[in-house]
């Protein structure tokens, strides 16, 4: 791998249960394509030989033991939904591996919601064997950089919550979104590769569908796009493919890009 370009490896795919979907007997959950088995949705990126991962949902620790990650620089977040936060316990493994406590970059909203739902990480005087976590706080109009990697913030709306997408150099990562305003399609045009939510091809109160995502693809002009967190509501992988342009494609758990 050529160290100056990003690696993206997509460690989820899937929407807040996964797919399958525990006890679902549709086509989709009883899939045998490995690219039907969705993890909850997160990527990792690469830089330098250097790891970030944005988001830490259920099956971080899954991600990780199947991606055999050894070290872990950062995690970024989107938002504070369970299916995006719910695996940062986790990190102590990275804890006691790299001798430091792990970088969170995120704003004030999953601070909050950090806080409450791993209280126990930030009492005065914690048990010893608690996540040791570095909150970094960030906004959507400043972007940040951690070892010379910028991430640039985007603001995207869930329903009615604000969600931060990022766009690392010409790759824009965008999850949870329904609308988003057109000041902040500005930061997005000219990328190269884009991910976005196409929950299924039915309308959804806070999810792009597969119509409207593709006029945002279209409004875009990526080089290349692909469709994430996707519901067993959509179809089987082979099928969403058929569906798709030709610079349109989807994302599956395992798929690793450079950029």
């Amino acid at each position: 791998m050529n160290e100056e370009l990003l690696k993206i490896t997509v460690l989820g795919t899937g929407t807040s249960q996964g797919v399958p979907v525990i006890a679902c007997e549709c086509d989709v959950c009883q899939s045998e394509d490995i690219k039907d088995k969705r993890l909850r949705t997160s990527i990792m990126i690469t830089y330098k030989g250097v790891n970030y991962v944005i988001d830490t949902g259920p099956d971080f620790r899954q991600q990780m033991l199947r991606e055999d990650v050894k070290r872990l620089r950062a995690i970024i977040y989107t938002h504070e939904h369970k299916d995006h936060i719910a695996g940062l316990d986790d990190v102590r493994a990275f804890n006691y591996v790299q001798k430091s406590s792990m970088d969170i970059y995120c704003d004030k909203r999953v601070e909050k919601a950090l806080k409450r739902e791993f209280y126990y990480a930030f009492e005065e005087n914690p048990y010893s064997g608690v996540p040791k976590l570095k909150l970094n706080i960030i906004d959507k109009n400043t972007p940040f950089t951690i070892e010379g990697l910028t991430f640039h913030p985007i603001e995207v709306i869930h329903k009615k919550l604000p969600v931060i997408a990022y766009r690392i150099k010409d790759f824009v990562y965008i999850t949870d979104a329904k609308t988003i305003a057109k000041e902040e399609k500005e930061k997005i045009k000219g990328c190269e590769v884009l991910f976005v939510n196409a929950l299924r091809e039915e309308e959804h109160i806070s999810h792009f569908n597969l119509k409207e995502a593709l006029a945002f693809i279209e409004e875009i002009q990526p080089k290349k796009a692909y469709i994430t967190h996707i519901s067993h509501l959509f179809a089987k992988h082979k099928d969403i493919e058929a569906k798709l342009p030709k610079n349109v494609f989807a994302a599956y758990d395992g798929l690793q890009l450079e950029i």
